[in-house]
């Protein structure tokens, strides 16, 4: 067995617990709200209030994350997500769950995510070390994780919440973060010590200096061509899929007579066909030609499944197209992953991949707004066309930089062998 492997099952585990938690709570919480109030409005400020605080938490914490190391902060705002879940349907049975109180609660829960969510990303580099695999196949490895617990974590979050009610249900999810806190500590002990670059010495953490911290990170960012042409492409696609998720397909499903069973049909067929996407890419990472892949993979993700609604296709027609974008993104976070870990500075990981994380989240408030504004201006038809063509031009503009086709160098070997011995070095010592 491969040293390090315990913690790398370790990691995926904590992940896996997190997000199968996460999707319970995305269908308890606005249950939740809609059973006890019967307001829409309601249920949208809820989920904003969640929304929110947690982009801003990821983008802010960055600098913590450096000084604290990511691990430590991982594990303590799991900790801190746990209780803070579970506060809610303590008041729940309390009497004490006014609506100002579940906002509140709601949003206190959605800045301990930011940075636990920001933490474990980064995380993944000094993991990769640890094990001495392709970054691709650690990064391949989590999407298919995130995948396989997002399909499972759905259904399961469903049948709990039918099953016991929306606030009981809550108390699985708080117990899902603590779990993955357990988790984590226990098995990702010796990672901590894989770090190959000292964390700089922060003797005076100022306010001053924590925001000049976060500029570090930002200018990073700001300089590095594929870096921030990830962050922005991300973000945008984030957008535009919210907007087709949560105003388009209702709106199609409903005009086409479909309804709620053909929803359910197309997020089984591309979720389906994307784990089994993310497994090949995990098996064959390291030998993917990763430009050709990343064009490929957009190209079958993106605006096909837009089209095939817009221009009226059968049911039938409708799903093998979902199974061809779902199969085609399957493959598309290992690269990007990849690429994102190798090309920021290990000294700041914290700041850059917690701004870039958080900037793939701030759109999506805007995605369903969007949408709506397209379908209601321009009819549906039209909307998902004008969508489609957002998605495939702002996924296909990396093929007119020359600098994106860098993205195809990898680590040398020496590199990699180096990293290793370093690792092992640490490791013997500790």
């Amino acid at each position: 067995m491969r040293a390090g492997s315990g913690a790398l099952a370790g990691f995926l585990a904590a992940d896996a617990v997190s997000l199968a938690g996460t999707r319970l709570s995305q269908i308890a919480v606005p249950w939740l709200v809609l059973t006890t109030t019967g307001s829409a409005t309601r249920t949208g400020l809820v989920a904003f209030a969640g929304l929110l605080p947690l982009v801003l938490a990821q983008a802010l914490s960055g600098p913590w994350i450096d000084r604290a190391g990511a691990r430590r902060v991982a594990i303590g705002f799991d900790l801190a997500s746990g209780v803070a879940v579970a506060l809610i349907p303590i008041a729940y049975a309390a009497g004490w769950l006014h609506f100002p109180v579940l906002l509140a609660l709601v949003a206190v829960t959605g800045v301990l995510r930011g940075p636990s969510e920001a933490a474990r990303h980064a995380m993944v580099p000094a993991l990769v070390r640890h094990v001495g695999l392709p970054t691709e196949r650690v990064t391949g490895l989590v999407g298919t994780t995130d995948r396989l617990s997002a399909l499972v974590g759905a259904a399961v979050g469903g049948g709990l919440v039918a099953l016991l009610g929306p606030a009981t249900a809550l108390l699985v999810d708080a117990g899902s973060f603590l779990a993955c806190a357990v988790v984590l500590a226990a098995s990702t002990r010796r990672v901590a010590a894989a770090r190959l670059v000292p964390a700089p010495s922060r003797s005076r953490p100022t306010t001053t200096a924590y925001l000049a911290e976060l500029r570090e990170g930002w200018l990073a960012l700001r300089h590095d061509p594929v870096l921030l042409g990830m962050m922005v492409m991300v973000a945008v696609t984030n957008l535009l899929d919210q907007g087709y998720s949560a105003v388009m397909l209702p709106v199609w499903a409903e005009t086409s007579g479909g309804g709620p069973a053909a929803i359910g049909l197309l997020g089984a067929c591309m979720g389906g066909a994307a784990l089994v996407g993310s497994v090949l890419a995990t098996w064959r990472a390291e030998r993917l030609p990763r430009f050709r892949t990343y064009v490929v993979g957009y190209l079958l993700a993106g605006a096909p499944r837009w089209v095939v609604l817009a221009v009226g296709a059968p049911l039938w027609l409708v799903a093998l197209v979902h199974v061809v974008a779902g199969f085609g993104a399957g493959f598309i976070n290992p690269v990007l992953g990849a690429v994102q870990f190798e090309r920021i500075p290990e000294e700041l990981m914290g700041r850059v991949s917690s701004l870039s994380l958080a900037a793939s989240w701030s759109l999506m408030p805007l995605g369903g707004l969007l949408a709506g504004l397209a379908v209601g201006g321009t009819g549906l038809a039209a909307g998902l066309l004008l969508f489609g063509a957002a998605y495939l031009v702002t996924t296909m503009a990396p093929v007119l930089s020359p600098s994106w086709r860098d993205i195809d160098r990898r680590p040398s070997t020496a590199q990699l062998g180096s990293a290793a011995d370093a690792n092992a070095s640490t490791a013997a010592r500790s």
